[in-house]
């Protein structure tokens, strides 16, 4: 499963800039960026009253990191993974834990939120290439499993205490609705949220069109460095999240190793299907089938998206003549013509 998140797209209307307050009905295009959860972020909203949120913006940012950041000590999910005594779930990570737990169900447990410690154990992490044998796996494969933790009220319970939980795979998706929640209560309604390289619209571009966002090319590329677009979409007042195989693994003993972890067999994934693209109504719901879909594989994706109300996939996967793209056919109203 994926655990950490490497830029798959590319915002196209980045390129707007902030201007000048001209009078109060007109509508000033801001554009903020920086850093966080270990990528990037850039926001593009359209303001009549020409404000610069960024301080309040970041933030909201950091609100989920004392949340559900694991890299922060001190957040609500790092001290719950430690097994703290009367440590009490706040609004984010009860919200996040139960979209969590309604996509693992949806998907036999392909997306599961106690696979952290197989992650690591694969040396995803820390960038250690180890051999991994079976004995290992099986010792922690005793402590994974979505139904093995469960929420009483604002306390989580587990059902052994070595249980881990990580929200990095849902991360930066539920982040861009935070965001798009907060421009939303400031009164601002035409805007792009992208973290990480996953999105969230809202109304119309600068331009006054729908948002256009580029799909890149799945090339192994561990620098995330070398960006190719495959194709362009529209969006407008949907999420949008790409997961992929080409981001992040490592090579060890001449063996590709993806960093999509399958919960069930404790090994990364070895399907041809390179990225998934999932459109849904928000982008944590995006972000979550997305790294599910990349567990799945091709056949089990198209199965699963098209059973599922309101939410379309764009896979790419691999064949022996090369690299080939199928879509749901709710996916192609979203296809740039252009």
């Amino acid at each position: 499963m994926k655990q950490l998140k490497y830029i798959s797209l590319i915002a196209i209307t980045l390129s707007v800039f902030a201007c000048k307050p001209k009078q109060a009905t007109d509508f000033e295009t801001i554009k903020l960026e920086g850093f966080v959860q270990g990528s990037t972020y850039h926001i593009t909203y359209m303001d009549s009253l020409g404000r610069d949120l960024h301080t309040e913006i970041k933030a909201e940012l950091k609100k989920f990191d004392q949340s559900m950041s694991v890299f922060d000590s001190s957040s609500v999910i790092s001290r719950i993974n430690r097994n703290e005594e009367g440590v009490q779930a706040d609004s984010i990570f009860i919200e996040v834990f139960k979209k969590a737990l309604e996509v693992s169900e949806k998907t036999d447990g392909a997306f599961d939120m106690t696979v952290g410690p197989l992650v690591r154990m694969w040396g995803f992490n820390n960038g250690q290439k180890i051999t991994v044998t079976q004995t290992m796996v099986d010792s922690v494969k005793e402590f994974i499993g979505y139904r093995k933790a469960s929420l009483n009220g604002t306390q989580l319970i587990k059902d052994d205490p070595r249980i881990s939980l990580d929200a990095n795979a849902i991360a930066q998706g539920y982040s861009c609705d935070l965001i798009a929640k907060f421009l939303e209560d400031k009164g601002i309604h035409n805007y792009m949220v992208e973290i990480g390289g996953e999105i969230m619209t809202r109304g119309g571009s600068p331009r006054g069109d729908n948002w256009k966002i580029g799909i890149n090319k799945p090339i192994d590329d561990s620098t995330s460095t070398v960006s190719e677009i495959q194709e362009i979409v529209k969006l407008q007042n949907v999420g949008l999240a790409t997961s992929g195989n080409y981001r992040k693994f490592y090579m060890h003993n001449g063996k590709k190793y993806a960093h999509e972890i399958d919960p069930h067999t404790g090994y990364p994934v070895t399907h041809n299907l390179l990225s998934a693209t999932i459109i849904a109504p928000d982008c944590m719901t995006a972000d979550a089938y997305a790294t599910a879909c990349m567990v799945l594989g091709l056949e089990k994706s198209q199965t699963l998206i098209n059973s599922l109300p309101n939410i379309e996939g764009y896979f790419i996967y691999s064949t022996p003549d090369g690299n080939k793209e199928v879509w749901t056919k709710g996916f192609e109203k979203y296809l740039s013509k252009e």
